[in-house]
């Protein structure tokens, strides 16, 4: 791997397990305080009204205790992911209306939801986020007094089932906001197999992304500069299900849920260089597992989120990265 450092794993540790179906981790850093939130489900992974989002806070990394949730009335929620913009600690979550008894769900009716808070303490929201309806969000990131989010749509938005959506009618789009409220349309960026993104920006204003791939198709690395209108895209030799894509030190760091053929789905670290990702660690996971979160602590220690079933019930890990 050249000049790509190693990397070690250490202390790997359940940090949430409430006895219900424990899920889709972020991690971040705000006013000298760690942050994790994850969706809790007693009825399971798929989609249920009894979802809701947890949000929890630590001083050390090792305690944690929980400062707020929400659900919405009719909907889950689910993906939970941070940003700090305007100095404001946002988490976002992407929801499916619910259908009742015998009714299919619709790709359509997608809405991405926000709270919200100024100190860790007074939350605002749920709010519904203008501009999201139809799409299905997840990672955001911040450059310049604008925030970005990864939305997911039926091209057109034509009207269909969720059963009956072909990855090559969907579509992911950048949508652009002031105030991480109000958002709008900036650029698509997948015009087909359209599915879960991470942005990290250069300090020039340029975006790279990391996108999913659908139906374990290759994930892509798609790259744009300002406005953003243009992109370039190739793809990686593997999916990369639930995807983290973040800065550590002069380093790029990849995580998801690794997908290879004849091999066990397991939490997978990489770094990417160039257009290649270059292993580095897997995680204790199995089954049900991914959707990870990072927060550099400094510049050869980390502490890395992910959820997986390999113990039985399916529950939040942390685990103690560190370089060299």
């Amino acid at each position: 791997m050249g000049s790509l450092p190693a990397l070690r794993v250490d202390n790997v540790r359940k940090a949430f397990d409430d006895g219900n179906h424990d899920a889709f981790t972020d991690l971040c850093s705000y006013r000298g305080r760690l942050w994790l939130t994850c969706r809790s489900c007693p009825d399971g992974h798929m989609v249920f009204t009894s979802s809701r989002i947890i949000v929890l806070v630590s001083d050390d990394g090792q305690q944690w205790h929980e400062v707020f949730s929400f659900s919405v009335a009719g909907r889950d929620t689910r993906d939970p992911h941070f940003l700090v913009f305007g100095d404001q600690l946002f988490v976002y979550t992407g929801t499916w209306l619910v259908p009742g008894p015998g009714e299919p769900r619709n790709l359509n009716d997608h809405l991405g939801y926000a709270v919200w808070t100024a100190d860790g303490v007074a939350w605002s929201g749920p709010r519904s986020l203008e501009g999201t309806y139809g799409h299905y969000i997840w990672r955001a990131a911040a450059i310049g007094g604008r925030a970005y989010l990864c939305g997911r749509r039926r091209r057109d938005f034509v009207a269909g089932l969720a059963d009956e959506a072909a990855a090559e009618s969907i579509e992911s789009a950048m949508l652009e906001s002031d105030d991480g409220l109000i958002w709008r349309f900036r650029s698509r960026f997948v015009e087909a197999g359209g599915d879960e993104t991470a942005f990290v920006f250069g300090g020039d204003g340029s975006v790279l992304a990391i996108a999913r791939g659908a139906d374990a198709q290759p994930a892509q690395v798609c790259r744009a500069h300002p406005p953003y209108a243009q992109w370039q895209r190739h793809s990686l030799d593997r999916n990369v299900g639930g995807p983290l894509l973040a800065r550590w030190g002069e380093h790029l760091l990849v995580a998801g849920r690794r997908t290879l053929p004849s091999t066990p789905a397991v939490t997978a670290i990489y770094w990417l260089a160039g257009d290649a990702l270059h292993e580095v660690a897997l995680l204790p996971s199995s089954g049900d597992n991914s959707y990870p979160g990072l927060v550099p602590l400094t510049a050869e220690r980390a502490l890395f989120s992910y959820y997986s079933s390999h113990e039985g019930s399916t529950s939040v890990y942390l685990a103690d990265l560190s370089l060299g």
